[in-house]
């Protein structure tokens, strides 16, 4: 049944109804949309369209229908409904006839399927903060588990100075806390109710719009009907903190996927996110963190998409509108999957600790010591940094690492190089000065893991 057509004298073409119609994806809005029909019932026994009695029926019709489509969403595929709207019309006019039809009264779907993307947006947007919330828990528990395995840092892709594959897997917890507040903070700006906005201009019916959307679960009624029906911030907005975390879960992978190689050999997936090869039996691809690498670019160009489809888009509700639904569903369905996935991967994860350590002890980390050490003897740190610079050509040269030049090899650069430089090329002692907050330091490290275990279980 269409919402529409007394003004028109023929059918649409149905090449026009396949275009034009939404119910292929947006049969997904069916609960918010019946919640919001139960709640806009109310209303109007309170503005007397509707009687207690009436209310009742279309309320039992209501709960009915709910329970159904709990119980198998896609069974609203098979109709020819043009959208979720016209479609739950239609089941309620089936069940309580006629009465169905005044269900409507004062109600547009321009300001129902605005109250249905906020409902079905702070739904997800509960359940996406879930699977943050366990991606950082499953990194935190890998973090204590590897608390004092060394592994290489790395900048440019080259072996800086040595680190921890704890401080590696909590600085992925810091992004992921600001994941998680962004979608907390888009949350709390959508947590608004178009319902009662009408068309564009408002209803006629004096509906409080307050009592409404409280009863809807959202904190208040919205201010202007004009942005009300037209506004789709919150899906740009959840699209973005979706791009922004699949971008920082990318890079997760790929720091997995380099460790994971036979060239760093620093750690083997589990084989339950790993697949093989049809022609080579060695092989043990990383399946699933190149996926999670992939669809990062599929929420991006969603994001990008949704924006260019609201840019210079004129007040109030247009058709263009309804492209809204697709791509957020698709970047938000990506985003759940790739949360899951990555906290899939920390399961059963293998880290070599002496292959790491090995590393780590490897390519002059400790050259940053040998200056902080030249500089503790008075020497400037730019000089010094260039008297290392030296050492480190010379060490290369003699295929030696700094820790095994000779008291002779380091007079060559300067005099001041004692014995007592020795200690402070090892690598203990190169992880124990970084004291300050945020370093690698062990005491810095159990902080940070302590400090984030409390988080964790407050937030619980």
């Amino acid at each position: 049944m269409a919402l529409w057509g007394g003004r028109f004298s023929q059918g649409a073409d149905v090449r026009f109804k396949q275009f034009n119609d939404s119910l292929r994806f947006d049969y997904r809005l069916a609960e918010q949309d019946i919640q919001g029909s139960m709640a806009w019932a109310r209303a109007l026994v309170k503005v007397g369209v509707l009687t207690a009695e009436e209310q009742g029926k279309l309320q039992q019709a209501m709960d009915a229908l709910l329970v159904s489509v709990r119980l198998d969403p896609e069974q609203i595929l098979v109709s020819d409904a043009e959208d979720i709207h016209s479609w739950v019309e239609g089941k309620l006019i089936d069940a309580v006839g006629d009465l169905g039809k005044k269900l409507h009264t004062g109600r547009s779907r321009n300001d129902q399927v605005a109250t249905d993307l906020k409902l079905w947006c702070k739904a997800q947007g509960e359940l996406l903060l879930h699977s943050v919330h366990a991606l950082q828990k499953g990194l935190v528990e890998c973090a204590r588990a590897h608390q004092t395995t060394v592994l290489p840092g790395y900048t440019h892709l080259q072996r800086a100075q040595p680190v921890t594959f704890s401080h590696w897997a909590l600085a992925y917890v810091e992004m992921l806390e600001r994941d998680y507040s962004r979608l907390q903070d888009a949350l709390k700006r959508l947590d608004t109710s178009p319902l009662g906005c009408g068309a564009l201009a408002g209803t006629a019916y004096a509906i409080d719009r307050d009592a409404l959307a409280l009863d809807l679960g959202f904190a208040a009624a919205t201010r202007n009907s004009l942005d009300s029906v037209s506004d789709r911030d919150h899906v740009v907005e959840l699209m973005n903190v979706a791009s922004l975390s699949m971008t920082h879960l990318s890079r997760f992978a790929e720091d997995l996927i380099f460790y994971n190689t036979g060239e760093a050999g620093f750690l083997e997936l589990s084989d339950a996110v790993t697949s093989g090869s049809s022609l080579m039996p060695q092989k043990k691809n990383p399946d699933a963190l190149e996926l999670i690498r992939g669809k990062a670019g599929r929420v991006v160009g969603a994001q990008m998409g949704m924006l260019m489809t609201l840019k210079a888009l004129p007040l109030a509700y247009n058709k263009d509108m309804q492209e809204d639904k697709e791509g957020l569903f698709d970047a938000l369905d990506t985003w759940h999957d790739c949360l899951d996935m990555a906290a899939l991967v920390l399961v059963d994860l293998n880290v070599n600790s002496e292959r790491t350590k090995a590393a780590a002890q490897g390519g002059y980390a400790n050259a940053t010591e040998l200056a902080d050490y030249l500089v503790a003897k008075g020497i400037p740190f730019r000089e010094a940094h260039h008297i290392v610079g030296e050492a480190v050509v010379y060490a290369i040269s003699v295929q030696k690492p700094l820790e095994e030049l000779t008291l002779a090899e380091f007079a060559r650069f300067n005099p001041l190089i004692g014995e007592d430089v020795y200690p402070n090329l090892e690598l203990d002692a190169t992880l124990a000065k970084r004291v300050a907050k945020g370093g690698v330091a062990p005491q810095q490290i159990d902080a940070a893991l302590t400090a984030a275990e409390a988080l964790l279980a407050a937030r619980s």
